[in-house]
């Protein structure tokens, strides 16, 4: 953090120091072998006179050592190359500020000169490139003097919501000791970086569509993320999809307590580290009306917190992510449900539903199932009268119908080429996604 302030002499000064947690104090270990303060390394070259050495140095309580140096590199505990000591290190610079983190500051107001003064009235704010952010201010309770030497210390607290340049603004009004008032603004600029990064991909398979995104850390900590959640649009339903052979078999992990760890959180490491999360999303089924069914490029934002290594915590909301506008038709029609054994040249019946996605009255309906020219020996066709005939359907409304159907050929077979004619517009509609079936012998 970088500090200015305005020209002339004044009695009082700040001194900005950022609160934040300690970190490990790690001392890597220098291993060696007691034997090496009595020989070189050399010593071991010859075997033979190894070997005479250790037996006239060896004694009861002599250590054994490996003199052809082959497990030098091997652990013999857990904590050997883990270096912590018992201390913690205070942080010895301002350090980086992230977006999403607690900005907190401890400020001392000093009275060096040699006089008192009284009668003070104190301000901090953040300035942005958008804001004035208002910390404290103590305008209706002035501080009623400081004496020489003295000081005034007070703490803020800000939630760093932008990137970019920020000045903190300390400013203290005071009269000093010939009654003059006096203004005093200080000026303390940081910078506010990104501390990671979520790269979108959006894939349509049909009606479905999958959400990728990868997180990067771009700080220099692990980050321990204990939430990222999709929040969809209200016209999406999202579902996040895992690899169950991802996670470890083993037994789950224990603290000191003996107590499991619940739902433990994913590790990001430090300087580039990634993670990635799959979403599936379908259109939601609770919502009605034109909102469903119109075509909207909004798909939802991630809503993301995390930890650090002793805790401190932080938290993202991302922009909304974009796809591609779903283009709706004006009817559409899917299959509900079909018989789970369907046997070769009997009859079966598949339930069906129609929606009418605009707003206005579509109808009378005459569905049924086309002839291609190319392919005139179908496996599956209707059984009995070719066209089903259906009422009018109001905007936005659905109806469910039945299909007599039956299977020509065994093994597994398409329902395809449902479709629907509007007798009044004189419009066909190709209506039904291909659905595969099993056909049975008797």
């Amino acid at each position: 953090m970088s500090a200015t302030q305005t020209q002339g002499q004044h009695s009082l000064a700040f001194r900005v120091m950022r609160l934040c947690k300690p970190s490990f104090h790690v001392d890597p270990p220098l291993r060696i072998d007691p034997f090496d303060l009595l020989a070189g390394e050399d010593f071991s070259d010859d075997p033979t006179s190894a070997s005479l050495f250790r037996r006239h140095v060896s004694s009861a309580d002599a250590v054994d050592s490996d003199l052809s140096y082959r497990n030098r590199f091997l652990l013999n505990h857990p904590t050997d190359p883990i270096g912590l000591s018992d201390l913690l290190l205070l942080p010895r610079s301002f350090g980086a500020i992230y977006l999403g983190e607690t900005f907190c500051s401890y400020i001392s107001v000093n009275n060096c000169s040699s006089s008192e003064v009284r009668d003070v009235t104190i301000k901090a704010e953040i300035q942005t490139e958008r804001q004035r952010i208002l910390l404290l201010d103590t305008s209706k309770s002035p501080v009623e003097s400081i004496r020489t030497g003295g000081r005034y210390d007070f703490i803020v607290e800000h939630d760093v919501k932008e990137l970019g340049a920020h000045t903190l603004v300390c400013s203290a009004s005071y009269n000093d000791a010939e009654g003059e008032r006096k203004h005093l603004p200080q000026f303390f600029k940081f910078v506010v970086a990104n501390p990671l990064s979520v790269r979108t991909k959006v894939r349509v398979v049909k009606e479905t569509t999958f959400l990728e995104a990868c997180i990067e850390n771009h700080t220099k900590a692990n980050l321990f993320m204990d939430q990222v959640d999709f929040e969809p649009a209200k016209q999406w339903s999202a579902v996040r999809l895992q690899n169950e052979d991802h996670h470890s078999t083993l037994d789950p992990p224990t603290s000191d307590l003996g107590g499991l760890i619940p739902n433990p959180p994913v590790i990001i490491r430090s300087g580039g580290g990634i993670h990635n999360y799959l979403y599936m999303l379908n259109p939601s089924a609770d919502v009605s009306g034109q909102s469903k069914f119109q075509g909207s490029d909004i798909l939802g934002k991630f809503q993301i917190t995390w930890r650090t290594n002793l805790g401190e915590p932080g938290r993202l909301q991302t922009q909304q992510i974009l796809g591609a506008p779903v283009s709706r038709k004006e009817i559409n029609i899917r299959v509900v449900e079909v018989p789970s054994v369907i046997h070769l040249n009997r009859p079966f019946t598949a339930s069906l539903n129609i929606t009418n996605q605009t707003d206005r009255q579509l109808g009378p309906l005459e569905v049924s199932l086309s002839q291609d020219e190319l392919q005139m020996e179908k496996a599956v066709v209707i059984n009995g009268l070719r066209n089903v005939m259906l009422p009018r359907i109001e905007a936005f409304g659905s109806n469910d119908f039945q299909m007599n159907l039956i299977a020509s050929k065994l093994g597994v077979q398409k329902i395809a080429g449902i479709t629907a004619f509007d007798t009044r517009e004189k419009i066909t509609y190709e209506l039904v996604p291909e659905m595969e079936i099993f056909v049975e012998s008797d």
